[in-house]
């Protein structure tokens, strides 16, 4: 209350005998430098009454406001200064205030109700100062705040009820402070908007709200962990996104694990260190209750596994299915299983925590540890070591290095959190955070194999060699006889199906993005054909398969991958002598469809043909497929195909549908996907595509263009 009073008298001696004609935000903005009693760096020391307004101070945004004669303050970042003091009451004159960031000081007292008069702000940045208090409710009476972090602070008590007034909230940290009590129920459904929400490090008590299940909007990591929740797991947490990551370690919890929607995609990582909980992924069985769903199998009792122990040294290696009822399989239960595979080993000494991929590599005192990609500095060294097999036709799982530059510890992936990113025909894809903050994605290829380890190198070095800008890079890869892993870059931004449908479901790209999708896809191709060591067919060109990052740069995936997944499964028709010739010395096999297959409305006429093998031709066919996607908005069927026919007629219907609306010299209006459209300059250049589209879709192999010459065409649209 005194330095409240303190502030409001300075606020009126400036008011009162200020000489100059600074502008009512530059004195609210003062009386933030008078709360201010330590400022080591000099941070406010040109904030001076002497000016007619505070837009030339350090760290002060001002913006033009209309029917205002001078500018006004919208934005404050005066962030990691050192700053001692408090968050006086004036700040909250600033009407037009959009952002307030005073993060990294040592600002303390409490959160003053008056700051929430600043009616426009959207993002409050206060964090990891020494704030104290409770969190006050009026923080909701903001209107349009998206973003509040208020972590690494000293807040304490409950979370007010009032929370549910907050429906544009899209961020909520409260990480790292003192609060306590039950997490308030019936309030999460009113937060339509909140995309990130973590409420680790805390003394939250209770069990968990079930309503936090109606949080369809978040993304990323709901972090509830390093707190005091107790009872069982809401199954209502299924509901949750597939891509969040739930952390729930460090609580009281307890109870069998809920195999519920988005809970079974969640790796062992997220319900660690609750003693009471069981049951997959966790390798605790729950006493008198089902261990799972059928044909999956849990690790023995603690005691069978002792008893066990005594006689066979892999005694408490668990193999354990990942291909449950729902066909989703975790990546940290594999990792689980290969870290009790090292640790048990003879009793052996630790083989975590010293030897680092793409470093220098050790065995010590007999320890079955893993190579680090040969222990050498270049790439070619790397690669050397895991071509002469490195051990890994034995027991013991390699983890070799591809990449020089990439580098990072087992221990790192056993304890890193991981989510599905997808399944199907070519092994399951994992999305794994490191410990340095780095995502990667990790494929699971299969159990089989253990034979067939030098095959299995030669095809993974023959991948490696692949670099080029628009191609996935392989990081890495894990080895042993019934585990193959490949690691590879994890590109952020989904891949180009889902971003040609667009959350609402149609289709949102610009002309100048798909354009530049489809160059650098075609680019990536090219070299896969033409200049790669193995001159690849891809086999599986599709838009799940051209991944997106943040700028809509294209990445081809999956390539090579067949023959892989062929030698991981102890599939005999992999071998290079049944699967020779084409262009890429037998690294695909023949495609042998089964009456479970997915339609592939991607793939070429011929390739319909049972036991026909992948050709460079099949990929260029089914690029022009994705062309005439991105030109259409249309997907290549968009109803069930008329024949099941394997004629080489028979092309899909997106195909067909073009060149006819060609033949019968359609509008070009009734083409061309109605967004693009509305760009009319774009006009020749969507034309021109179009061109090249049909030129990739033609019926017979012989008068489709080279990957070459059709991105070649591309790079001559447009600037």
């Amino acid at each position: 209350m005194k330095r409240f009073h303190f502030s409001v008298i300075v606020f009126l001696i400036l008011i009162v005998f200020r000489s100059s004609g600074l502008s009512p935000d530059g004195l609210a903005l003062l009386a933030f430098k008078s709360a201010v009693s330590d400022d080591p760096g000099g941070a406010l020391a040109g904030w001076s009454e002497d000016d007619e307004d505070p837009c030339r101070w350090l760290g002060v945004t001002c913006a033009n406001v209309s029917g205002f004669p001078y500018p006004r303050v919208v934005g404050v970042a005066v962030a990691a200064k050192n700053l001692s003091g408090y968050v006086p009451s004036e700040l909250g004159s600033l009407i037009f205030l959009r952002r307030l960031n005073l993060h990294g000081n040592r600002l303390s007292g409490s959160i003053p109700t008056p700051l929430f008069n600043a009616s426009s702000l959207h993002s409050l940045f206060l964090y990891d100062n020494n704030l104290s208090g409770v969190l006050p409710p009026a923080i909701c009476d903001l209107p349009r705040l998206q973003n509040l972090d208020l972590s690494k602070n000293s807040l304490s008590g409950p979370l007010p009820p009032e929370l549910r007034n907050c429906r544009q909230l899209q961020r909520m940290l409260l990480s790292q402070n003192g609060f306590s009590g039950e997490i308030p129920a019936g309030v999460w459904l009113e937060m339509v908007s909140l995309v990130q929400l973590d409420l680790s490090s805390n003394q939250f008590n209770g069990s968990i709200p079930p309503d936090l299940g109606d949080l369809d909007s978040l993304g990323g990591t709901l972090n509830l962990s390093h707190n005091q929740f107790s009872g069982e797991i809401p199954s209502s947490l299924g509901k949750l996104p597939s891509t969040v990551s739930l952390d729930l370690r460090y609580n009281n919890l307890s109870g069998e694990i809920p195999q519920a929607g988005s809970l079974a995609n969640q790796g062992p990582t997220a319900f660690l260190n609750n003693p009471g909980l069981c049951g997959f992924p966790l390798q605790i069985p729950c006493q008198d209750r089902p261990a799972g769903p059928p044909g999956r199998q849990v690790a023995p009792p603690v005691k069978e596994a002792a008893q066990e122990r005594k006689g066979l040294r892999t005694g408490l290696i668990v193999i354990i299915s990942v291909a449950d009822a729902a066909g989703v399989a975790l990546i940290g239960l594999i990792v689980v299983y290969i870290y009790w595979k090292l640790k048990d080993h003879d009793k052996c000494c630790s083989c975590t925590g010293k030897s680092k991929l793409g470093g220098e590599g050790e065995r010590r005192g007999g320890c079955g540890c893993w190579p680090a990609g040969g222990g050498g500095s270049e790439e070619g060294e790397s690669q050397k070591d895991a071509e002469s097999g490195g051990g890994g036709g034995g027991g013991e799982g390699d983890l070799v290095a591809i990449d020089k530059g990439f580098s990072f510890e087992l221990d790192e992936l056993l304890r890193a959190s991981a989510y599905v990113l997808g399944k199907g025909g070519l092994g399951i894809v994992y999305k794994v955070v490191l410990g340095n903050g780095i995502p990667v994605a990790v494929r699971r290829l299969g159990e089989g194999g253990a034979q067939r380890h030098k095959e299995f190198v030669a095809e993974v070095q023959a991948i490696a060699r692949v670099r080029h800008p628009n191609i996935v890079k392989l990081r890495a890869y894990y080895w042993a006889q019934d585990e193959k892993l490949l690691i590879t870059d994890f590109i952020s931004n989904g891949n180009l199906a889902t971003a040609l449908r667009g959350r609402s479901g149609q289709p949102t790209l610009s002309w100048a993005i798909r354009l530049r999708i489809g160059k650098g896809a075609a680019r990536g191709l090219a070299y896969l054909h033409e200049y790669s060591p193995r001159k690849f067919v891809h086999g599986d060109v599709k838009p799940t398969n051209i991944l997106l990052d943040g700028d809509y740069n294209p990445y081809i995936s999956d390539f090579g991958l067949i023959r892989l997944i062929n030698i991981a499964s102890n599939d005999p028709s992999s071998s290079s002598s049944s699967t020779g010739g084409g262009f890429i010395g037998g690294a695909l096999p023949a495609i042998k469809p089964t009456p479970t297959d997915r339609p592939n409305n991607y793939r070429a006429p011929e390739a319909r043909v049972s036991g026909s093998r992948p050709t460079q031709k099949w990929d260029v066919f089914s690029f022009g497929v994705v062309l005439l996607e991105l030109l259409t908005g249309k997907p290549p069927e968009f109803s069930s195909p008329s024949s099941s026919s394997t004629s080489l007629e028979v092309a899909p219907e997106l195909v067909r549908w073009v060149r006819k609306g060609f033949d019968d010299a359609k509008p070009f209006s009734d083409l061309v996907d109605p967004v693009l459209f509305r760009e009319v300059n774009a006009k020749k250049e969507m034309i021109s595509m179009f061109h090249i589209a049909l030129a990739c879709t033609e019926a017979d192999p012989e008068q489709r263009p080279r990957m070459k010459i059709v991105s070649e065409n591309l790079d001559r649209i447009g600037p």
